[in-house]
């Protein structure tokens, strides 16, 4: 017979019983929780980037235990559960398509394309936040400080656009990076002329070297966004591409007998670009 969400609600009971369940989920709380549930919604998009669906069945099963622990520890504290969260989604997912499901007289809301629903979706959010006493009524309102950074930022670019205030095309992202990248520059040379024991300036350049690399990665993640290149899934490639050459590297020192923490760095150089032709010829 099939497992069913009752079944997993009651595990969950089960598991949190402070008599009989486990010590370990027993003393939990929302705070212990949720790094486990952000790690989970990254698991379901590395299976997903994998194509693995077998283990995108399994983590998606893991991301939903999430929901369901939540869910108990909440209704444990008389806050709400599983069957609230479940309504409130269900209400949402109506009330923000209009387009679809049909109002009290049974009408519906013509929209045009994606775009025009995008910006229908926006709104409605934008009157949710003030139905519930939000005052802030910037554009940039609601935007998650939860997010990882780099999201944030492709959202607040995101919202800001909505106003026109974005570029047209990627080209000239490609000259602001080049004029951000310059002032990281110009902060390391500064910081090259600094006395070595003046640590106040040391300090205040550091300050200063980080705000202009915020703004380097700011306006790459802009660049993305514009290519129409997911930044996480470029990342993500990027670092698969960076383990794939290094542990080659590792591969090719062993092979000769040594390791490469016991090469200088033009030695390990010569071992990257190897790699990195044998990546490029589809080898590795």
């Amino acid at each position: 017979m099939a497992n069913t969400i009752d079944d997993l609600l009651r595990i969950m009971a089960t598991l949190r019983d402070p008599v009989r369940g486990c010590p370990w989920d027993v003393k939990q709380d929302f705070a212990s929780i949720a790094p486990y549930t952000i790690e989970e919604a990254y698991e379901v998009a590395d299976a997903i980037d994998r194509k693995d669906h077998a283990d995108l069945r399994d983590e998606l099963g893991d991301l939903l235990l999430q929901v369901v622990f939540h869910a108990r520890m909440a209704e444990e504290q008389g806050l709400f559960a599983f069957a609230d969260v479940v309504a409130a989604i269900c209400d949402k997912m109506i009330r923000r398509h209009p387009h679809v499901f049909p109002d009290a007289d049974g009408n519906l809301r013509g929209i045009e394309d994606a775009d025009a629903q995008t910006a229908a979706w926006e709104e409605l959010k934008r009157r949710e936040r003030a139905g519930k006493g939000d005052a802030d009524m910037s554009v940039l309102a609601g935007i998650s400080r939860g997010l990882p950074e780099w999201q944030r930022a492709y959202k607040l670019q995101k919202r800001a656009a909505t106003i026109g205030f974005d570029w047209s095309d990627p080209a000239p992202v490609l000259d602001k990076l080049e004029e951000e990248i310059g002032e990281v520059r110009g902060e390391l040379a500064a910081a090259a002329r600094i006395g070595a024991d003046d640590a106040a300036a040391h300090a205040a350049n550091h300050v200063r070297l980080a705000d202009e690399i915020g703004d380097v990665l700011f306006v790459a993640v802009n660049l993305a966004r514009l290519a129409k290149v997911d930044y996480s899934q470029a990342l993500r490639g990027a670092n698969a591409k960076f383990e794939r050459r290094f542990r080659r590297m590792e591969a090719l020192a062993q092979a000769e007998g040594a390791r490469l923490d016991g090469k200088s760095l033009a030695e390990q150089d010569a071992y990257w670009n190897r790699a990195k032709t044998e990546d490029k010829a589809g080898l590795l």
